[in-house]
């Protein structure tokens, strides 16, 4: 491309002045926006092929402009194509080169649409693709948690609530609780994906176009499922954009759970678990250190992405119809979420096969924390007292065993006969975790033979995916 050509823009024919470097440089997108060449490339082939199905332009001339499209597709898949910030954007670059390269029926490319409706489609077909994509690493990150899930289905750890020691649970059942989030994950995702697939295209800078075309022959050409249904709607709508960025919010929201109970796993106050060196980093100055440096800041980037979805919120919110120019800083903020949630599955889905599980210290806080309360409790209501008053009378056995250092289950019976008469030799197995876990034996429960019916549900379902 000539430097001549490379200022030529293509709405300088209203303008006596050139443009003043500082608002090329102001005004430029080119410089982010040319990862959507390849997804403006094939908009435009589409697009041209309905010209000629509709007799605009001839076969010929169908050709030559799809042949230019698709050197200049190669060029930039090679690295040799040059982007020009005079140009301002990823559409008029590319238009700029295919005129140069095969002459004046270049510029009967853009016959009947817009850079409103192009950027539109260009920004469904890019993030159409990703959806797949970060969907592909969302269910290998479920299938990892379902591997541990059947692996660790009979491993008893404590069950917190407020960071107290609760109930006994298994640590498969824990795994399928992270697993459950990121189901509803990937099924938003499967819903945000349909109101992608809707085809701007066609709307033209507003009203749409007074050229014959056919959308529906676009459309399948492009595999959009649907057309939009109003033009001024059409190019100005970021929803799709937004809902996107929504649920990725809510996809990093879950992984940067995942991680804080990470961190204080294995933490050598919990000691639950153990990750794999080639996952953790160390420190410059404690030569005994090991850090999960990964959840840490998986934790650390969901800010970032809750930036994003406040900054497009904020960006649309006063926005009049149709397009504005606004609508240009919707890419650098949807492009960071993708590549940002797409690196912390990829973190999550290496991460977890090396995870270890220390099961005699989950087994050991669980015993220290009286998870087996609620049993007691459950205990004395079978024997016909009210649950209020049950519950009184286990408080006070659990104070009494505190104050004595003594587990529940070690207590003799003597020393629970002062506080009913109701308890008898019975209570002991209810008091083991074992059978404290294997007495929530109902879907949902963490029952061991619940997780594993849970298990076989969840591989189903992966899957019904494939």
């Amino acid at each position: 491309m000539t430097s001549k050509q490379a200022t030529v823009k293509p709405w300088a024919g209203r303008f006596s002045e050139s443009t003043d470097s500082f608002v090329e440089s102001f005004t430029e997108s080119v410089s982010f926006d040319q990862r959507l060449a390849m997804h403006d490339i094939a908009g435009s082939l589409a697009h041209v092929q309905m010209l000629a199905h509709v007799k605009v332009l001839t076969d010929t001339e169908c050709e030559q402009i799809s042949a230019g499209l698709q050197s200049i597709r190669s060029n930039i898949e090679s690295g040799e194509f040059s982007w020009h910030t005079a140009l301002e954007d990823v559409h008029m670059n590319i238009e700029s080169v295919l005129v140069e390269t095969i002459g004046e029926v270049g510029k009967k490319l853009h016959t009947g649409r817009s850079r409103n409706d192009q950027v539109a489609t260009d920004l469904r077909l890019y993030l159409r693709e990703a959806v797949d994509d970060i969907s592909i690493q969302l269910i290998a990150v479920m299938t990892e948690l379902v591997n541990i899930a059947d692996r660790e289905a009979e491993t008893i750890m404590p069950g917190f609530t407020h960071m107290q020691s609760a109930q006994p649970v298994t640590f498969g059942h824990h795994m399928l609780a992270w697993y459950e989030m990121l189901q509803r994950d990937q099924l938003r995702l499967t819903e945000c994906r349909a109101r992608i697939n809707i085809m701007p295209l066609g709307s033209a800078a507003l009203a749409g176009t007074s050229f014959p075309i056919d959308r529906e022959f676009t459309a399948q050409l492009l595999g959009f499922d649907a057309l939009s249904s109003n033009s001024l709607d059409a190019v100005s709508d970021r929803d799709f954009v937004i809902e996107f960025v929504a649920v990725g919010s809510l996809i990093m929201m879950h992984l940067s759970r995942f991680s804080e109970e990470m961190v204080l796993w294995m933490s050598s106050q919990f000691g639950f678990i153990d990750l794999g060196d080639a996952w953790c980093t160390g420190s410059s100055i404690m030569p005994q250190k090991k850090n999960p440096d990964l959840p840490e800041l998986v934790r650390g980037k969901t800010g970032r992405v809750y930036g994003s979805l406040m900054a497009l919120l904020t960006l649309m919110k006063g926005q009049p119809l149709a397009y504005n120019r606004d609508n240009q800083e919707d890419k650098e903020n949807l492009f960071d979420v993708i590549d940002t949630v797409q690196a912390c599955l990829q973190a999550y889905a290496g991460m977890l096969p090396t995870l270890v599980v220390k099961k005699e210290a989950m087994l050991e806080a669980a015993e220290r924390g009286y998870g087996t309360a609620t049993d007691m409790a459950d205990y004395l209501v079978h024997k016909g007292i009210p649950f209020r008053d049950a519950h009184a009378i286990v408080g006070k056995t659990v104070q009494f065993a505190i104050e004595t250092q003594s587990k529940l289950s070690a207590l003799s019976l003597a020393d629970l006969l002062q506080f009913s008469e109701h308890f008898d030799e019975d209570i002991y197995p209810i008091l083991e975790l074992k059978g404290s876990v294997a007495a929530r034996d109902h879907k949902g429960g963490t029952a061991p033979n619940q997780v594993k019916k849970a298990v076989r549900q969840a591989r189903d379902y992966l899957a019904s995916l494939n």
